[in-house]
């Protein structure tokens, strides 16, 4: 088989964590007198924890200290780290171990390309950090998707040619960073809102072993 590298972002991809970020962020805003929807809470997915706060703010039409944004910003990690505190195994999304496993087995690159910093805490904590050849999360980068620079980085550790590179996505803003690094693309979750991905499953249990075998012999034009 071709030597390739499959690169997951994790929100909302291996585990869904989204659910704890909503809360977390609803919750700041709420203290901050500005509405929050869960349709917002999509446009923050795959977005750093700064340029979060930052849309938040704009959202409201809210001005705040710097030294307050430094505040809130660890107020909200505080928050959403007592909620992944208690994960387990059991929030491992549908068929993620089946992949992962059958990737190893096939002896192909697995790597993490996530924007969270809380990352192999999460992973420690669903068993899988052992799945990955490298991980590349929020201390690693300096730009957040869809700048590529997660991705590149993954491809640069696991020394691969970024079109001999597989993403897993759930947010537009990831789907456009593995575009600009032209990288094959598969969105998690909803075709109307990841449309601009090479492909689109809702999840896991729809990726077939035969599919895996057909990105090993493809290549990014």
């Amino acid at each position: 088989m071709t030597k390739k590298a499959f690169i997951f972002d994790l929100d909302g991809v291996i585990v869904d964590t989204a659910k704890y970020h909503f809360l977390a962020w609803q919750n700041l805003a709420n203290g901050l007198d500005i509405s929050f929807s869960e349709e917002q809470n999509e446009q923050l997915k795959g977005v750093s924890r700064v340029r979060s706060l930052e849309k938040i703010l704009e959202w409201g039409n809210k001005t705040i200290s710097e030294q307050e944004f430094t505040a809130l910003m660890a107020k909200k990690n505080e928050e959403y780290l007592n909620y992944i505190e208690t994960m387990d195994t059991s929030e491992v999304l549908p068929d993620v171990p089946r992949v992962l496993d059958y990737l190893l087995t096939e002896d192909q690159a697995v790597a993490l390309g996530s924007a969270s910093k809380n990352a192999r805490i999460i992973l420690d904590k669903v068993l899988l950090r052992d799945k990955f050849h490298a991980i590349v999360d929020g201390t690693d980068v300096s730009k957040a998707k869809p700048d590529p620079e997660v991705f590149l980085i993954g491809a640069q550790k696991l020394g691969v040619d970024p079109k001999d590179c597989v993403v897993f996505e759930d947010s537009v803003a990831g789907i456009q960073a593995a575009n600009v690094a032209n990288m094959v693309s598969i969105g998690i979750g909803d075709p109307k809102v990841l449309h601009e991905a090479d492909y689109v499953f809702k999840n896991f249990t729809e990726i077939k072993e035969e599919f895996i075998n057909q990105l090993v012999t493809t290549r990014k034009n």
